[in-house]
């Protein structure tokens, strides 16, 4: 609290009330996640003034409920509008106390609809029976909220009442909207979850069977790759004297040299690292392992980046956000991280995203000779065919090939 606040009263002040004794910890975690003064201070006075509320009604920490939370929001609403953040300031001060064993369970203050007790069991499911990764679980979820939201609207969730009409339906409706990529997860993500509603008894007939395929050959269309001119203009286009710039050049570098999927970039641990030895561990899909070799210059930008750009945080990440709370990225940011890059560099492209770094890497290794297993072997795929669709940017080699035109040459 000394670090935020130098009035000795109002520290005291702030340490009154059922949750004062818990303050200081939160003002701890405050500081350990990056908040500035001025944003911790708003947040202990939010927590000083419920724990004041909750002295006025004799009220203890055990009392209180998420609609305790919501009386005391409207009544601090009418002096003064509830500022942004004021809900979420307080699920995370009680996140805190259930880590202490102080409440039994995390605070909601939104109250579950049948949809969200659904989707908290199918994700159970896709966590302990199918052990999917936290990306594609997220995926899946959110279809599946849009394919029930289609379903039942409002009304009350009664799965016993699909039909394969139904389903065919709602998944006809649902992709036309979206790419044939998405559409892909899409079908995937509700055979999944018919699957676990019928493993649970909820439905009587094999619905899986009723979603449709979707037409998307994995070797019809060309990998895009971002021009290796280009890569060089993105990666000088990086501001080096800055901490967002030290953090940015060197995932670009990581996602050029290497390239590593933004999920894997987003993965990486600072134990991960081994300086001595020169090499890293990458985390890619499925749970796998690798060790690959780092560069010397990829490994003088991170080196740089953990020196004068990574702010102090426990967490172990080695990229964190830069505002607070500070944690590791997303695989979303990563993209946006690529996209602000190549505009910056006044590139027009059209391919968006981390990927194309990749497919850069890949074409460059087969331009200059590497085989296919060999591009295979860096890029971590687990089979040769997912690698082969490169095989169709090597326009000479397969210039060799092709038959003569029957018509003869025009």
């Amino acid at each position: 609290m000394e670090r935020f606040f130098r009035n000795s009263r109002t520290i005291w002040q702030k340490r009154q009330g059922p949750l004062g004794p818990y303050i200081d910890d939160f003002a701890q975690l405050l500081s350990e996640q990056g908040y500035n003064q001025q944003c911790a201070r708003r947040r202990l006075r939010l927590i000083a003034e419920f724990s004041h509320w909750l002295c006025s009604r004799h009220l203890t920490v055990r009392d209180i409920t998420a609609t305790k939370v919501e009386q005391f929001l409207r009544a601090r609403a009418r002096p003064q509008p509830i500022k942004p953040g004021s809900a979420g300031c307080l699920k995370a001060f009680f996140r805190l106390l259930n880590r202490k064993g102080v409440v039994a369970a995390p605070l909601s203050t939104i109250e579950k609809t049948e949809i969200d007790k659904v989707l908290g069991d199918f994700s159970l499911y896709l966590q302990q029976e199918r052990v999917l990764a936290p990306g594609t679980i997220g995926n899946y979820l959110l279809i599946t909220k849009q394919f029930l939201t289609y379903c039942f609207k409002t009304g009350p969730i009664n799965l016993a009442e699909l039909t394969a009409s139904k389903v065919f339906e709602s998944v006809l409706r649902l992709a036309s909207s979206s790419s044939r990529k998405r559409a892909k997860v899409m079908t995937s993500a509700l055979r999944a979850f018919l699957r676990y509603a019928r493993y649970q008894n909820l439905i009587q007939s094999n619905l899986a069977a009723c979603v449709p395929s979707v037409a998307d050959w994995s070797v019809a269309s060309i990998p895009k790759a971002l021009p290796i001119k280009h890569v060089k203009r993105v990666l000088a286009s990086c501001n080096r004297k800055s901490a967002i710039g030290h953090r940015d050049y060197a995932i670009l570098l990581l996602l050029a040299r290497l390239g590593l999927r933004a999920g894997e970039v987003c993965s990486l641990q600072l134990e991960d690292i081994d300086w001595g030895a020169g090499s890293f561990t990458v985390r890619g899909k499925g749970g796998s392992t690798a060790q690959l070799p780092l560069p010397a210059d990829v490994g003088k930008a991170i080196a740089v980046y953990l020196k004068n750009g990574r702010p102090r945080s426990l967490c172990r990440s080695v990229f964190l956000k830069t505002c607070a709370p500070l944690a590791s990225l997303g695989s979303g940011t990563i993209g946006e991280i690529v996209n602000k890059a190549v505009a910056r560099a006044g590139i027009n492209w059209s391919t968006k995203g981390a990927h194309q770094f990749r497919h850069a890497l890949a074409t460059k290794m087969l331009h200059q000779g590497a085989s296919l297993a060999e591009i295979g072997e860096i890029l971590r795929h687990r089979h040769l065919r997912t690698t082969s669709i490169y095989a169709k940017v090597d326009i000479a080699s397969l210039r060799m090939l092709a038959l003569p035109w029957a018509g003869g040459a025009r």
